[in-house]
Parts: C-alpha cells; structure tokens; sequence
C-alpha cells in the first residue's frame, strides 16, 4: 500500500518560515564604536564587517614616498579614500590616473580594479571605507 503525503499551502507556508530563520538568534547587533587611528606601518584593519558591522569595512593605511598599495578589487562592494595627509593617484584599470592631495576623498565603484600610490615626498594616509553596493534598480 502506497502513501500519499499531501502538502498544503499551510504546510508549505510554515516550512518557508522556519526554513529561513536565522541560524543563530543570539548574533550580537551591532553597537557605536570609537576607535584611534593608529598604525604604525601599512594597512591597519579598523571596521571588520558582520558581526562588527552591518557588512562596511574600514582600515586605515599609511604608505611611504613611492609605495603602493598594489592592484585589486574590492568585488561588488564599493569603496571611498578619505585622503587625510600627502599626496598621491588613484589608479583605475582603463582609465587615467586621478591625482589628490589631502584633505580628499576618492570614490571607486564596485568591480573596478585600483592601485593608490604615493606620488609626494612625505607620509601619505588615508582611511578607506568598503560598504556593499546596492543592487540597480
């Protein structure tokens, strides 16, 4: 004898529900911080995203006279430079340098490969912020 299991929209409906709660209920939201902007060389991680974050990171980089931070991408988040000291150029894959001196802010959107370097004779520092992107509407 055969049994026939009859699912109804009910069945379906509550399945949906628990199927797409939360893993954990006890993920910590995140909360106000303040933090120094300390680094003694290169690239200092400051915002690390979830659970720290909604998803935004932040780092703060120092780069010595004709350093890089070299080519990547930061995928589909974007990302914004907020040139606090020294001179430099955002270099953008396929388009030209975009020189800056501090105080400044640089955009880059998302998928877009980049470079910063350090064009002037001093210390340049800067904060950089990568937040997801909203999908186009």
């Amino acid at each position: 004898m055969k049994r026939r299991v009859l699912i109804t929209p009910v069945l379906i409906g509550l399945f949906l529900t628990f199927a797409s709660a939360p893993v954990s209920p006890q993920t910590p939201k995140p909360q106000p911080l303040t933090l120094a902007l300390q680094c003694p060389q290169g690239d200092c991680p400051l915002l690390k995203g979830a659970p720290q974050t909604a998803g935004m990171r932040s780092g703060y980089v120092r780069l010595n006279p004709g350093e890089t931070v070299g080519w990547h991408t930061t995928g589909r988040n974007e990302e914004s430079l907020i040139i606090l000291r020294g001179h430099g150029e955002a270099r953008l894959e396929g388009q030209p340098a975009r020189p800056f001196s501090a105080p400044a802010l640089v955009y880059i959107p998302p998928a877009m490969k980049h470079n910063v370097a350090n064009t002037g004779n001093a210390i340049l520092e800067y904060v950089y912020v990568v937040a997801p992107a909203q999908a186009s509407q």
